[in-house]
């Protein structure tokens, strides 16, 4: 299959935009789904300075690499979560402490992003939605229902007015599914899917490693949600229930073994993801497979090459005929 092959950048932003231009080059890469933070993508710039978007495609361009998507989770999820002081991390450091002033940049970032991506030839914008209610999963003291659907709509008011600037540049917002965002399983994105009346501005990205460790079946969810997969993240999780980790990972960092469940790099986890291609083949997905690398056992550079030898292995294009029509009269 041609799909194209990117590297998402946010867990590379530690370094300079050049360096994992080159370096993603290096390592085969088609492309990069670019993130809005550190110095690889910033939304302020690309719509007030006119020399910055093209810049950024100069070095792409240097490095033989195409960008189809911008990552923008950390601005996205300061919009619609209930704040608490690790936000402070996401904004400019002088609006610490604000929780108002956080979300007024996230949504302002938003609105730029979309104009960004538009100059920058990108037709989706991935990341976060936040939520007012992840806080409140386990319900005690219990959560009401009431408490639920008011939390709905408030996303659907922060969004819609991010969304109708996203409209208005020809650009899409993908969610990643995942917890702490309002969408984090198959019923929920169901849930907020109808609550947007399914603007078509609002779609999904697809990344199996936040469903496999919640009993949810990637496969059913790819499948079901299909007409709203605007790209794909290719990631890998593996469980271990061991009669003593617990699904909720008893408060161990990313790496520890203990651990109920962890990231993997892809092909070392529990996803199944041959019947993800195939699903993919069946819907007729031609957009980017991006590797967004999280294993914390694993050196980065390592996995990343091994993981993109891992999707162009299992990226198999469909048949173009059916297996029987040779025994046909």
């Amino acid at each position: 299959m041609s799909r194209p092959v990117t590297l998402f950048t946010g867990q590379w932003a530690d370094l300079p935009f050049e360096k994992i231009c080159a370096l993603a080059e290096e390592m085969g890469y088609d492309g990069l789904e670019i993130a809005a933070w550190g110095d690889h993508f910033k939304a302020q710039k690309a719509v007030e300075d006119p020399e910055y978007v093209p810049k950024k495609k100069e070095i792409l361009q240097k490095h033989n690499l195409k960008c189809w998507a911008i990552g923008a989770h950390l601005p996205g999820q300061c919009v619609g979560a209930r704040y608490d002081k690790r936000y402070d991390a996401f904004a400019p450091d002088e609006l610490a402490g604000k929780p108002e002033e956080i979300r007024n940049w996230g949504i302002e970032q938003m609105k730029m992003l979309a104009e960004g991506a538009n100059k920058m030839g990108c037709q989706v914008i991935t990341g976060f939605t936040g939520s007012p209610i992840w806080k409140f999963l386990y319900s005690f003291p219990p959560t009401s229902q009431e408490m639920i659907e008011k939390a709905f709509a408030e996303i659907v008011e922060l969004w819609n007015p991010i969304l109708d600037r996203f409209d208005k540049y020809e650009v899409k917002f993908a969610l990643e599914v995942h917890p702490t965002e309002i969408a984090f399983d198959y019923y929920t994105t169901e849930k907020l899917l109808k609550a947007f009346d399914y603007r078509e501005a609002f779609g999904i990205n697809f990344d199996p490693s936040h469903l496999i460790w919640q009993g949810v079946d990637p496969e059913v969810f790819l499948r079901d949600f299909a007409d709203r997969i605007y790209h794909v993240h290719m990631k890998d999780a593996a469980v271990n229930l061991d009669g003593k980790a617990g699904i909720l990972a008893s408060h161990l960092p990313f790496g520890d073994l203990r651990r109920g469940w962890d990231f993997r790099s892809l092909g070392h986890g529990d996803v199944d993801f041959e019947v993800i291609i195939r699903q993919l083949n069946a819907m007729n997905y031609n957009g980017p497979l991006s590797v967004e690398w999280e294993d914390s056992g694993m050196d980065r550079i390592y996995g990343a090459k091994e993981a993109l030898e891992f999707v162009r292995e299992i990226d198999f294009k469909p048949s173009e005929r059916a297996f029987d029509e040779s025994m046909e009269n």
